[in-house]
């Protein structure tokens, strides 16, 4: 992947080309960054430019024999390492490696050009009720893998997506690598939760952060990549607020009207405003039988549309970022959401968000939580 090939972004190439050029090129980066910035695509495109050997004015050739293994992502001195689990059904008894499922990663990201989430790479794993990991046992891996003299290029460098899934131990032991770097070896994380880090693992890295698009960038992008007319574009540029992904998603939605989560958001909400239990309860046993990623990315629309219908209320609707559907039943919805009761239901699908991410019974979550949001509903 070239520079030329990234939307926007072009303040953050510019500053890493020129860090290659006055040779101050750091042992470890962080990117920081929503998937739909671009951050995953740049630590790629930078991994190019770094092992081209005819790389000039701040690009990489794209045609030498390093540039076209890293466009196939089969560059031997260039390790990926990802979250990853047993795919449901496989009876597999050995340890998930990274190293087991680089064809569906490479696959992935070559389909999207690098801008996919965390939910979109569980669905390529087929994962069902799991969340990926970085093991210890992972960690070992990449140590052993770096101690080989590097096979063709210049520098030996590991991309790191997601390291805030690594658990304590992984993270202990690539700590040291990174506190004592070894010659032309480099560590590029690209992380959405840089909070969740070990501290002394953020202290020995050099940050990048990756800023929201210009909604003028991803409406050029949508107009010439999805042929969404030219207002359309305009719209859902401003919409998205800055995140490709969630660009293509509005789109999506608006060619393919059914929304899942808009549906059960809207029967949550009909039934607690009809006080319904018995149905209420039935919502609940449906909701847990998604999977755990479905079930977070639920809670996380949820929140969004009570945000964006608060705004409705409130008269400011310029910063109401809804579209198609979900507007036409947010704006009838509206009245219902207000001073007495926003805070408190915001709160109530956080703490389900946070108990769905700590691995708690659905069964038991969701039950309540509908319960909950009926009483709160029904305080108008």
């Amino acid at each position: 992947m070239q520079f030329k090939e990234i939307l926007g972004q072009q303040p953050i190439l510019r500053h890493l080309a020129a860090s290659v050029a006055r040779n101050r090129v750091s042992h470890a980066l962080l990117f920081t960054g929503p998937s739909g910035t671009g951050a995953l695509p740049i630590a790629v495109a930078f991994a190019q430019y770094l092992n081209c050997p005819h790389r000039h004015d701040g690009e990489s050739c794209g045609v030498c024999p390093s540039c076209l293994q890293m466009q196939q992502l089969t560059h031997p001195d260039v390790h990926f390492v990802f979250p990853v689990n047993t795919p449901k059904g496989s009876g597999s008894s050995e340890k998930p490696l990274s190293d087991h499922y680089l064809d569906r990663w490479r696959a992935l990201f070559l389909r999207t050009g690098g801008y996919f989430d965390e939910p979109m790479w569980y669905s390529a794993l087929e994962i069902d009720n799991k969340q990926g990991n970085i093991s210890a046992f992972e960690a070992d891996q990449i140590l052993h893998k770096l101690s080989f003299k590097s096979f063709e290029s210049e520098f030996k460098i590991v991309i790191l997506w997601l390291p805030e899934r690594m658990n304590l131990q992984a993270a202990n032991k690539l700590l040291k690598i990174i506190e004592e770097p070894w010659d032309k070896t480099l560590f590029l994380f690209v992380t959405e939760a840089p909070d969740k880090l070990l501290s002394t693992l953020l202290s020995r890295t050099q940050s990048i952060q990756i800023p929201m698009l210009q909604p003028e960038e991803i409406a050029r992008y949508l107009i010439a990549t999805h042929h969404t007319p030219e207002q359309e574009a305009h719209k859902v540029s401003h919409l998205c607020q800055g995140d490709l992904l969630e660009a293509e998603r509005l789109i999506d939605e608006q060619q393919h009207p059914a929304n899942d989560y808009l549906e059960l958001f809207i029967r949550l909400m009909r039934l607690s405003y009809e006080d319904r239990h018995m149905e209420l309860l039935e919502w609940a046993d449906t909701v847990a039988t998604l999977g755990r990623e479905e079930q977070k990315q639920m809670l996380e629309n949820f929140i969004r549309l009570l945000r964006d219908s608060y705004m409705l209320t409130a008269g400011v609707h310029e910063i109401a970022f809804l579209f198609g559907r979900e507007y036409d039943f947010c704006k009838k919805f509206a009245p219902f959401v207000n001073n007495r009761n926003i805070e408190a239901l915001v709160a109530e699908m956080e703490r389900a968000l946070q108990q769905v991410a700590q691995n708690g019974n659905p069964r038991m979550i969701f039950p309540h939580f509908a319960l909950s949001i009926s009483k709160m509903i029904g305080r108008i």
